[in-house]
């Protein structure tokens, strides 16, 4: 590790070398250009003092000669002083928070400026709930991330572009493997079934969080980054009730670039990345294996090789991204059209992602007065992911016989009897899943009267997607031939109809909003498969009739098909007084057919109040820009549970309790039973939500932020449970009405601009989040879930929801040691004299107490460099990996390990590895999340200023180095263990290795 770090310093103070060095070059180089120019042109030396719109004298202004490096910034008292090429100069004066402006010299020797509050920093629009706000009159916590501000890299979802970039919002990437699924959370989980992810919303259509077909497979996969304007994060109740039942876990709201009237360019980019393995796993090298087996009492098999197995199945991964967008428009049409090509390989071979892309966001205004305008966005996709048999080949890779040949006299994988090459794991076996999507909204609105607006937005969201999961048929190892083919269809269709009403009468401004939203959506999907393929080079996938077996009892066809409908109304009004005290109440009525007649409808209210306090006049001598207090309450429902589960079921099915043989043959046919009771009182799960925020800016915007105080308590949580009475099934859906999820937390985001000299410039910000999630008046002792892999701990679970303790607790057995006898000693709580179940304690949770992140940005003339770094504290990790692997009985039967089989040299290598504490590790991680710099060339330096508008190289480095004391591959995990529902955390299993990543871009404009 520490060599690790080393290099990764060393490349880090280079590059900081470089750019000084080609800063130091351009601005001698300017300086000499300049001198020779100023030689036969008379100087014309300025003075002058800066002020603001008050009349204060205004310190480290910048002052800039147009079209030079010639500049100086203002001392103390707002003076300065400068010397000029001529009279036909132009000065440039600039400072952060204020307007710039342009002077020209002419025969002036004193030039006396007074600066104008720059007001876009409060004019600022953010998106929220079927409209925009600017963020001056926003009363909820509200957070926008512009497209300048996002994470840079090989980006797969739009996940990774906020990731560590706005306070309460929590993005794991649980695995490196291309397109996978990210977790992310906003303000921690609030449900035990319901999931926690929150309502995606791409050009006010809103999405179905379903996946589109595969595992891992991540469904945002189908927008490109590069056409993402915008991303704005709904955090509290009071700005995620006008979303009703989907808003209880947060709102994403994602905004598409747009043309512009009157401005046309072509813009072209590529990024080329190349990856490598970031970490491995400290497994033992073949001559420490072959020590190690004798020393547990093992039989040292030895092939006399040196095999690095995790060499061996990874690889030096690229990935290649072009993008092409044309975007413009005149007085009453604009465009903005895009396609995008991604071609990511993985670190682990025969891993990949294939991405194609299409946009087309349209705008048109009608009539002489733009009365009428029509919006419309559409979106295609298609993604190709191919992965190998991810767990199998790691797995093999860290357990197999380091003495063993990777490959044979041939160059083939060699073949060895006793367990699978990896290599051949890799050959054999593919998951090829192919996804076609379609999403599209459009949007007419009419100006019916003054002030009145009316607007349609209907949306279709269209997903299909094939997956083509194969195994080749082998002899040595034995393995039979298998094609399972999925086939599945997602559709989501929207139709909404709402007026708008604003009006603005002296100190008073008043906007009011109705709406009424349908939203139906159809899953299906449907599994075929065929076994018993001959040994062939052939794929199954390419002579699915020569499989042998088609028999119902080994093949017979799966499927599920699911309807839902959603209907909603919904309604908010804003009011404004004297441009300081502001009102805004919102309430959504949710129908949801996934409930019963008694309970379908839920009504979901909310008011937040504003006071920016920057307005008030004894406020007038105090420098602040902005200080606005917030005040918020709401509640919104949850509705994230399967269909139909307050109807009753028959199920039709041969078994010995329900068929009758009617002759001697067998079995009889299928018999009908009744499988779940009718419930029509399950309701919605409510989550309610108080916030105090303050928002403030100092310095002319230069320093400004925002802190946050909620509290979120979800209750009537949904939940399946075991029967209590004889019912015919035993399991049943219920309300948990006195058991309450709470999350209570701190939010602080900080970002500082400062600009000095000519051309110099830096800004550096972070945010924090303390969040303290909670379970409390739950009816079981124990709510299970997380299920570890292994040899041997089959039904053993990891995780538990116990009173008292946070979501993603893991509850186990303590481990003390290991005794003189060679065994394990756990702690027996109840001192019954048997280590049971009743001895588990709550050691930790998975989730963190405090997540962190803190960017800086230095600019100079057309240099910029960028810095971004999150991290999270406080969480653990079970590493299962470890548990299933790595301890003393594997290597004393020739399979390979690391030092923790070695950890007590007294251990027995009889001793069983049971789920505990002993694999319990800190979680906590510090990452380099990216670095970029970049470089804007003037076309004019190179005479193409009349083809090209600009062009920019960059160099970004991805996840440069983590500090952490965790030892698999990544401190980031959270592979999926759930149990009959019930949501995992924080358990690694074989994990997906995490890629470093170096990427060269270029973006071109025309």
């Amino acid at each position: 590790m520490q060599k690790v770090y080393l290099k990764i310093s060393q490349v880090t103070v280079n590059m900081t070398m470089l750019l000084k060095c080609a800063m130091f070059i351009a601005l001698m180089c300017a300086t000499c250009i300049q001198a020779a120019y100023a030689g036969s042109i008379p100087a014309v030396a300025v003075s002058g003092t800066v002020t603001d719109d008050l009349g204060a004298p205004l310190p480290g202004v910048s002052i800039l000669e147009k079209g030079t490096v010639n500049g100086t910034v203002t001392d103390a008292s707002g003076k300065f002083s400068l010397t000029v090429n001529s009279e036909e100069s132009i000065l440039v004066f600039s400072f952060v928070g204020f307007v710039p402006q342009q002077i020209v010299v002419g025969s002036q020797s004193v030039v006396n400026v007074q600066l104008v509050g720059d007001p876009t920093t409060l004019s600022e629009v953010v998106v929220v709930g079927y409209g925009t706000q600017e963020a001056k009159d926003v009363t909820g916590a509200v957070s926008s991330l512009k497209s300048e501000s996002f994470n840079k890299g090989v980006i797969n979802s739009p996940e990774q572009l906020l990731q560590g970039k706005i306070a309460g919002v929590n993005v794991v990437s649980a695995s490196g493997e291309p397109g996978t699924t990210q977790s992310i959370t906003v303000r921690g989980p609030g449900g035990i079934r319901t999931g926690s992810t929150p309502l995606f919303v791409v050009d006010g259509l809103a999405l179905d969080n379903s996946g589109t077909g595969g595992v891992g497979v991540n469904p945002l996969n189908f927008i490109n980054p590069q056409d993402i304007a915008s991303i704005d994060v709904l955090k509290d109740a009071s700005a995620t009730a006008i979303y009703g039942s989907r808003g209880a876990n947060g709102v994403i709201l994602i905004t598409t670039k747009k043309g512009k009237a009157g401005v046309s360019s072509i813009s072209y980019a590529f990024d080329y990345g190349i990856s490598k393995m970031a970490r491995k796993i400290d497994v033992f090298s073949a001559d420490e294996y072959r020590q190690r087996v004798p020393e547990a009492g093992g039989v040292l098999e030895d092939s006399l090789a040196s095999t690095d197995w995790q060499d061996e199945i990874t690889r030096v991964a690229y990935t290649k991204n072009h993008n092409v967008n044309f975007s413009g428009g005149s007085e009453k049409f604009a465009y903005y059209a895009s396609l995008g090509m991604q071609d990511q390989e993985g670190v682990l071979k025969n891993s990949e992602l294939k991405r194609y892309t299409g946009r087309l966001n349209v705008s048109q205004k009608f009539l002489s007065d733009d009365r009428i305008a029509v919006d419309l966005n559409l979106n295609a996709t298609q993604t190709t992911a191919q992965r190998p048999s991810i767990e199998g080949v790691i797995g093999t890779a860290l357990s197999a016989n380091p003495t063993y040949p990777a490959y044979d006299e041939n160059g083939d994988p060699y073949r060895y009897p006793s367990g699978m090459n990896p290599l051949l794991s890799l050959e054999l076996n593919k998951d090829i899943v192919t996804t076609n999507r379609v999403i599209g909204n459009i949007s007419p609105s009419i100006k019916l009267i003054k002030g009145l607006e009316y607007k349609l937005n209907f949306g279709i969201d269209y997903a299909s997607s094939t997956r083509d999961n194969r195994m080749k048929a082998n002899t040595l190892p034995p393995q039979d031939g298998r094609l399972e083919s999925t086939f599945g269809v997602n559709s989501n269709s929207l139709i909404e109809n709402y007026l708008t009403y604003t009006a603005i009468k002296n100190r008073h401004a008043f906007s009011a909003l109705v709406g009424h939203s349908y939203q139906k959506f159809f899953i299906q999907s449907r599994t075929f498969s065929v076994n018993k393929f001959p040994v062939s080079e052939l794929d199954p996938i390419n002579i699915p009739g020569s499989g042998q077996d088609l028999t119902l009892a080994n093949n017979r066809p799966t499927g599920y098909a699911t309807r839902n409908e959603l209907q909603s109304f919904f309604g908010r009004a804003n009011y404004e007084f004297n441009n300081r005290y502001l009102l805004t109440a919102t309430v959504r009525v949710d129908g949801s057919s996934k409930f019963g007649e008694n309970n379908q409808y839920g009504t979901f209210p909310s008011f937040s109040l504003g006071w920016r306090i920057s307005e008030e006049e004894f406020m007038s001598s105090i420098p602040v820009s902005n200080l606005k207090l917030r005040l918020g309450w709401g509640q919104t429902g949850n509705q994230e549970i399967p269909s139909k589960i307050t109807r009753q079921l028959f199920i039709s099915t041969v078994t010995g309790s329900t068929s009758y043989p009617l002759s001697n043959a067998q079995p009889g046919p299928a018999g009908t039973v009744f499988s779940r009771l009718r419930n029509e009182d399950i309701q919605w799960e409510v989550s309610t939500q108080t916030n105090i925020g303050i928002d403030f800016a100092f310095l002319r915007g230069a320093l400004s932020g925002s802190v946050d105080v909620f509290n979120k308590v979800s209750n009537n949580i949904l939940l399946e449970t075991n029967s209590f009475d004889p019912q015919p099934s035993d399991k049943y859906w219920m309300n948990v009405e006195d058991m309450e999820i709470s999350n209570k937390g701190l939010e602080i985001a900080l970002n500082y601009d400062y600009v000095a000299t000519s051309g110099f410039g830096f800004s550096i910000g972070g945010n924090t989040t303390f969040i303290k999630n909670e379970i409390s008046n739950s009816p079981f002792s124990i709510i299970a879930s997380g299920n570890a892999t292994g040899s041997g701990l089959t039904s053993a679970t990891i995780n538990g929801y116990v009173n008292g303790e946070p979501i993603g607790t893991f509850y186990l057995k303590e481990f003390l040691g290991v005794g003189e006898n060679g065994k394990s000693i756990f702690n027996d709580r109840d001192s019954d004299g048997y280590i049971t179940d009743r001895d588990r304690i709550a050691a930790g949770s998975a989730l963190p107490k405090v997540m962190y992140a803190f960017n800086a940005t230095v600019r100079y003339k057309g240099f910029d460099l960028t810095a971004n770094f999150n991290g999270v504290s406080g969480n653990k990790i079970y590493d299962n990996t470890e548990n299933a692997f790595f301890y003393k009985a594997k290597i004393s039967k020739g399979v390979n390990t690391t030092d923790a089989a070695f950890e007590y040299p007294q251990e027995s290598a009889n001793n069983a590895a049971d789920v505990s504490t002993r694999f319990l590790k800190d979680g906590s991680f510090l990452r380099l999340n990216n670095l970029a710099l970049g470089y804007n060339l003037n076309p004019s330096a190179i005479k193409l200023d009349n083809w090209i508008k600009s062009i920019r190289f960059s160099v970004t480095g991805q996840n440069l180095f983590v500090i952490t004391d965790y030892d698999g591959y990544d401190p980031e995990v959270n592979i999926d263990r759930t149990v009959s529902g019930v949501t995992s955390y924080g358990i690694d299993y074989l994990s997906y290795p995490k890629a470093r990543t170096i990427i060269l871009g270029l973006n071109v404009s025309f």
